[in-house]
């Protein structure tokens, strides 16, 4: 039996949906924008993906998110739209941790002893955790303000910092084991790596209680 997952990523300024078929990518639609635009392309998105895969919203059997941590605003809109399908197709909700799924993205990428997804916050903050190479998580999702002595006992290893928060920890982190790659965002293909095992494993959300990981409590007036 073919299982079609519809997994979605607003946590950034990407703004991605994918398909997957029993875990594997069949239809992927996304961009990323200097303004958050996800209430305008979301929704859109997801029509043409289930036209061009030539697929109906009855065929899906789940929908995944991204949890957060990351936007405010972004976590709200894709959340919001992932439960509203749910509800509207009777189908159950999956959460997948952001930098979990950008670490998974990356570790296929390129080799490293750690991985450290980071997501930019505020001024030289970042979300970030740390993965090995088989992306078990080594240090708790936290919000870090960065400096020159940021992250001295990961350094003792090879670590690959990676995501939009990787470009203020290139300015002050001068370490030999650090290597930085800025241009990289969450993406809706990643999770749909991840969200098939959840499926299986029947690890589903309350859809009337469940909320994303903001990590930070939002601030009114701040860029988020």
């Amino acid at each position: 039996m073919s299982t079609y997952i519809l997994n979605i990523e607003t946590s950034t300024k990407a703004c991605s949906v994918a398909i997957h078929k029993n875990g594997t990518l069949i239809a992927l639609k996304e961009s990323v924008t200097e303004k958050f635009s996800h209430s305008e392309k979301l929704l859109v998105f997801v029509e043409e993906l289930i036209e061009n895969s030539q697929i109906k919203l009855s065929d899906l059997s789940a929908i995944a998110v991204s949890m957060g941590p990351g936007s405010y605003t972004g976590l709200r809109i894709g959340v919001a739209t992932a439960k509203g399908l749910c509800y509207g197709l009777n189908i159950p909700l999956i959460s997948i941790s952001t930098l979990k799924s950008m670490s998974l993205g990356m570790s296929l990428k390129k080799k490293g002893d750690l991985f450290c997804p980071m997501i930019d916050a505020r001024r030289m903050e970042v979300y970030s955790a740390f993965f090995d190479i088989h992306n078990i998580r080594k240090r708790k999702i936290q919000a870090d303000i960065l400096d020159a002595n940021s992250y001295k006992n990961e350094l003792k290893e090879k670590v690959i910092f990676f995501g939009d928060g990787s470009d203020k920890a290139k300015e002050v982190i001068k370490n030999k084991n650090a290597i930085f790659i800025t241009d990289f965002y969450p993406s809706a293909n990643f999770i749909g790596m991840l969200s098939y095992q959840k499926f299986l494993d029947s690890d589903f959300e309350d859809l009337a209680y469940f909320e994303p990981f903001y990590l930070k409590d939002f601030v009114t007036g701040k860029k988020n």
